[in-house]
């Protein structure tokens, strides 16, 4: 079931690409904001595309909460999820999409990098590592919203890399290191139908699962508690280097101004509010 879309960023883009028109800045700043354009731009569209096939999968699923694009705060951590998918077995998959544009390399070591062209090779930071530094705040963040299974049991949380569907994968040998959590966004059906039959369904997690089940109503509130601590970042936020400082800072912090006086979209109607309670099943979802 759909909880939550991924939050409109036209008003950031369009501030980004506005200030890149104004005569007074420096080299560093231009460059920023045209880096900083490109970013949001590609992570909004490796996100989106990925969205596209969760959708389809899960939208009307009564057993199984999709929520995209969150962040939260907790102790003073913020924790940004691309995707997030909570089940009645209190199964939660945290999903991290990256929107490569060349190939990407993952060596015997876990190290990961992306090649261009056949030539250029640049290290990037391990998206699994990134999605499990998520997972510590986040069970304190389950614990203190009473997020738990029908014993008291907490969720068990698997992590999952999403590319893009155009995308190569190089891979080391399975034995050397295990890739099975990167896969390409239109796999994910495949590999969660896989993950519950060789890994969600062993005798042990089978019957941590049932003891843990929850009705699909309380599921869902679960879902919702979640979208309640969801804190946006401040759209128009600069780096101190882009704040106020002279005639350049101050044209930049007049256009900035003027982008939080733009009413924001209409919110969209809220998505896969159910209208009843899904009756138990015997099957467990994961």
């Amino acid at each position: 079931m759909l909880i939550k879309s991924a939050d409109d960023k036209s008003k950031r883009l369009a501030l980004l690409k506005d200030l890149q028109k104004s005569p007074l800045l420096d080299r560093r700043q231009r460059d920023w904001l045209r880096d900083e354009q490109f970013r949001l731009k590609r992570g909004i569209a490796g996100e989106r595309d990925a969205a596209h096939f969760l959708d389809n999968y899960l939208r009307d699923d009564p057993d199984r909460m999709l929520l995209h694009d969150l962040r939260f705060q907790v102790d003073g951590e913020v924790v940004q999820i691309d995707h997030l998918v909570l089940t009645r077995g209190m199964f939660v998959y945290l999903l991290e999409t990256k929107n490569y544009n060349g190939s990407l390399r993952i060596n015997e070591h876990g190290e990961f990098s992306v090649e261009y062209s056949g030539e250029r090779v640049f290290g990037i930071p391990s998206p699994l590592e990134q999605s499990r530094r998520h997972e510590g705040p986040l069970r304190k963040l389950f614990e203190r919203l009473e997020i738990c299974g029908r014993n008291g049991g907490a969720p068990h949380i698997e992590h999952c890399v999403l590319v893009s569907p155009s995308s190569l994968i190089h891979r080391p040998p399975a034995k050397a290191f295990d890739t099975t959590n990167v896969i390409k966004a239109d796999g994910f059906r495949a590999w969660h139908e896989k993950f519950q039959q060789n890994t969600g369904f062993t005798p042990g997690r089978f019957v941590g699962a049932l003891m843990n089940i929850r009705g699909a109503d309380t599921t869902e509130e679960f879902a919702r508690k979640l979208v309640r601590q969801h804190r946006p970042s401040d759209l128009l936020a600069l780096p101190e280097f882009m704040k106020p400082r002279g005639e350049v800072g101050c044209a930049l912090h007049t256009a900035a101004k003027a982008y939080s006086l733009i009413p924001p979209r209409a919110k969209q109607a809220r998505q896969g509010e159910s209208q009843y309670a899904v009756p138990f099943r015997r099957q467990v979802s994961l």
